[in-house]
């Protein structure tokens, strides 16, 4: 669920930098592409987060 949300935020921020933003602010639209481009791997952390702690509860 989580992991979608953030994708979702990655996407529209990313959509929105080069359709929108750029006409008014090419420094801000390159902004909100490097926060684009950090969010996955955090997206990939926070979906992978509970794998390790449930197989070690049933063990």
């Amino acid at each position: 669920m989580v992991y979608g949300i953030m994708m979702g935020v990655c996407l529209t921020l990313f959509v929105l930098a080069w359709a929108v933003v750029r006409r008014f602010s090419p420094p801000a639209a390159v902004a909100m592409s490097v926060v684009a481009a950090v969010i996955p791997p955090f997206a990939a952390v926070v979906a992978n987060w509970n794998i390790d702690r449930t197989d070690r509860r049933d063990r």
